[in-house]
């Protein structure tokens, strides 16, 4: 890919501060609906500080050498609710959430250090392109459920749904879209750079002008953002640290044991996604991440980003696709961007208009940002299995069995351990290329 900046370049000052935005506002969403899934009091503005601080760690670990921001982690969701659900009070669901998040971490760190002395040859070899591209091919695909069912709700609930129609809740989602297409597309040098910012600035005044004239002519249909959140906005981050140290002493063996179970397994599962990602992030730089700085690295990065993240925030942090997909469609693989917007995240965790209108951005207005984000994770992935030769059948059933098995959404659970459809995916995809290894390569 034909990069504007490069992963070493410095935009301007003026222009950084742009770039750090977008890629804040790519990832916000997510980073931020973890906690709201979870309730039990945490705080959306402590995630987003966690997600900030993670991802210096990350970048340090990495050397500054790997483009990608660290936001709050879907796979562990269930983990967290077993870390709650486990505690015989709040505040020691609250150290559960660290004491998991550091079993995870350190399961990245031993990995890690058998990487360092084994080397990553065996991964090249275990995952091939022609496992690794279907697969990050899922990643994207998996997500597209997400974003069109964003694309249909607003912000406005009543007893937990939104009020707004479908139909004018998608006009903003395609209209935000149709913005980011045709800046990307036609735009010229920084419209061409900050696509998703004109994109979601555009949908969400479109929203607003529907909102209001929905609140003065009683047209629920028509309300979409939830401007009440204004009245009630969290002053500061309440992280998650000040309330396990009130959680710390009713902390008994068996609990810690309950943690153990529910986070060290699902490590093993967002392993194989973290190759993935960085596999992905690797061929949009043309820079093997594996490499250089290496995969015990970036192992390392996320698994001490993750403890970092879970203090503050208490959800453990993940490279995110969603800024991948920044990187990717906005040409701009300035590690000096990521590292502002970690720092921009750390400080509007503190200013609470901020945080409360970034929350305020509607879900159909992100979901209109969300397709072409999860669609170009997709087409990074396709674009991998271009260097396979498809006539051949032991390329085509590997390729075959991890995008229907991806797709359908095939999950196995054990406990309070679920695996991912792209971790399926992926084993099933390993299992079947090492079995037809052997097989002729010619039709």
């Amino acid at each position: 890919m034909n990069l504007i900046y490069q992963v070493n370049d410095k935009p301007k000052f003026g222009q950084i501060l742009v770039f750090a935005f977008q890629q804040l506002l790519a990832i916000l969403a997510a980073t931020i609906a973890v906690p709201s899934i979870i309730g039990n009091g945490m705080s959306q503005s402590a995630a987003l500080f966690g997600a900030g601080a993670g991802t210096l760690v990350y970048q340090l670990f990495t050397k500054f050498k790997s483009p990608v921001f660290l936001g709050s982690s879907f796979a562990f969701i269930g983990s967290m609710f077993a870390a709650f659900g486990g505690a015989v009070s709040m505040e020691v669901g609250y150290a559960g959430l660290i004491i998991g998040a550091i079993f995870a971490g350190l399961v990245y760190v031993i990995i890690a250090l058998v990487v360092k002395f084994v080397g990553v040859n065996w991964i090249s070899k275990l995952m091939p392109a022609v496992v690794i591209g279907p697969t990050v091919a899922i990643i994207g695909l998996s997500l597209a459920g997400n974003a069109v069912a964003d694309l249909q709700v607003g912000k406005v609930l009543a007893d937990g749904v939104s009020v707004a129609s479908p139909y004018a809740c998608i006009i903003c989602g395609l209209f935000t879209l149709a913005v980011v297409i045709l800046c990307s597309v036609y735009g010229k040098k920084m419209t061409r750079l900050i696509p998703f910012i004109i994109g979601i600035v555009a949908g969400y005044a479109l929203a607003a002008v529907l909102t209001i004239i929905g609140m003065n002519m009683n047209i629920k249909e028509l309300m979409i953002i939830d401007f009440s959140a204004f009245s009630n906005m969290q002053w500061y981050p309440d992280f998650t640290i000040a309330k396990a140290a009130q959680g710390i002493g009713a902390i008994d063996a068996q609990y810690i044991a309950t943690v153990a179970v529910a986070y060290i397994p699902v490590a093993f599962v967002v392993f194989a996604e973290h190759i993935a990602d960085h596999k992905n992030l690797s061929s949009i730089i043309d820079k093997d991440l594996l490499e250089e700085p290496g995969l015990h690295r970036t192992l390392l990065g996320d698994g001490v980003g993750s403890i970092v993240g879970a203090i503050f925030g208490g959800c453990p942090n993940t490279t995110y696709g969603e800024s991948v997909g920044c990187v990717a469609i906005t040409k701009n693989a300035s590690v000096v961007t990521i590292l502002t917007t970690a720092i921009i995240a750390i400080v509007a965790s503190f200013i609470a208009p901020f945080v409360t209108f970034l929350a305020t951005i509607p879900n159909c207005v992100m979901g209109g940002v969300c397709i072409s984000l999860y669609g170009f994770i997709a087409v990074s992935g396709l674009k991998m299995i271009q260097q396979v030769n498809l006539n051949a059948n032991k390329n085509l059933f590997v390729v075959a069995v991890i995008l229907i098995t991806g797709i359908g959404g095939l999950t196995l659970t054990f406990g309070q351990v679920t695996i991912t459809s792209i971790a399926c995916a992926l084993i099933l995809g390993i299992l079947t290329n090492l079995a037809v290894s052997k097989g002729k390569e010619d039709e």
